[in-house]
């Protein structure tokens, strides 16, 4: 099941697992960090989502495009990202 969400997430995966295989710097609370930085956007999409369609006003879905992306992307690279992809979302190396 991981190597299938693998390859169909590979284009996110493969902006931050390319490059060098040496020279980063990872902990593994960095994983953890990142998967709360994920809840924390999704969170705030679903609540900017909750506005918009309780307002009725359409332009609350530029901000729930945008903390829904960044939630997904750290979703992505949280669980299915290698030490090094969450390392370079970190800017570790």
């Amino acid at each position: 099941m991981k190597t299938l969400m693998r390859k169909i997430c590979s284009p996110i995966l493969d902006l931050f697992e390319g490059g060098d295989d040496h020279g980063f710097v990872y902990r593994p609370s960095y994983r953890k960090i990142l998967v709360a930085v994920a809840i924390l956007f999704l969170i705030l999409a679903s609540g900017s989502l909750a506005m918009t369609l309780s307002s009725g006003l359409m332009g609350g879905l530029i901000p729930t495009l945008f903390f829904g992306g960044a939630g997904l992307v750290c979703v992505i690279v949280a669980w299915l990202g290698s030490d090094q992809a969450v390392a370079r979302i970190w800017k570790n190396r």
